[in-house]
């Protein structure tokens, strides 16, 4: 059956070449219902919106004013992804995810869906960013995209893409789930549009299996410069620059 890359809507056009990130650079990949050659990028998306959010409860005391102790991150609840796209009448969000729907089956609501699925995000430097800041990334932290697409760089640093096209952030969404599916046809509108929300099980960026797995207490996530004073000052971690200008000493308070 078509996919989404058989028709002229799937042309490919240049994108401006800025240092802040547009969203004509943000690539979205998943196997589709018909497409056994891998990852095939989904077309027509209007909205690509991941969220997740994590309680943080505060820890107070009795008798010690109104002031809070410590503030104690909670466990993080499932990302979600909502995403908008037009329908088509060859393609359509079931489908783009794999789902045999539309003219691939007989795949109609959520409670025909019984597999997880898996979404690709490729984030795609533009050329200016790749030709002057390409050779000093680490190359573990960035990959070649799947697809070079009509942007192509030529850094002569060794770092992925040289000579095949330009360097992109990879993120996996892991074992996702449909949990709202809905379809718009409105008398005063042509354009039909779906709009799906998706769990997602995990995200992983491209070199997580090979350096990261499994992922320890020990590794390397935070830059400790960064870390608060409250915690340089009192817990005696080392290797941190000194307080931020005019921060106040909890040892020795002005």
């Amino acid at each position: 059956m078509p996919t989404d890359k058989d028709s002229y809507i799937f042309r490919r056009g240049v994108t401006p070449n800025t240092l802040s990130v547009i969203s004509s650079k943000n690539r979205i990949y998943a196997y589709n219902a018909s497409d056994s050659g891998g990852a095939t990028q989904i077309g027509v998306v209007s909205t690509f919106d991941p969220s997740e959010a994590r309680t943080v409860e505060p820890i107070r005391g009795i008798g010690f004013g109104d002031h809070i102790a410590e503030l104690v991150p909670g466990v993080t609840d499932p990302m979600t992804i909502s995403i908008t796209r037009s329908a088509l009448y060859i393609s359509n969000l079931y489908q783009v995810f794999g789902y045999k729907s539309g003219v691939d089956g007989i795949v109609r609501s959520l409670r025909h869906h019984r597999w997880p699925f898996d979404i690709r995000q490729e984030l795609v430097f533009s050329q200016l960013t790749y030709n002057d800041y390409g050779p000093t990334i680490n190359a573990n932290n960035v990959d070649t995209p799947l697809e070079p697409g009509v942007d192509t760089g030529t850094s002569t640093g060794g770092t992925p893409g040289a000579g095949e096209g330009l360097i992109a952030l990879i993120t996996y969404y892991e074992a996702c789930w449909m949990s709202d599916y809905s379809v718009s046809y409105a008398s005063d509108t042509a354009l039909v549009q779906e709009t799906v929300t998706i769990n997602v099980s995990d995200i992983l960026s491209e070199s997580f299996e090979a350096a990261y797995n499994p992922l320890s207490e020990t590794l390397d996530t935070f830059n400790l410069d960064a870390i608060s004073m409250r915690l340089t000052s009192a817990s005696g971690i080392t290797s941190v620059s000194p307080a931020l200008p005019g921060s106040i000493s909890l040892n020795n308070p002005a």
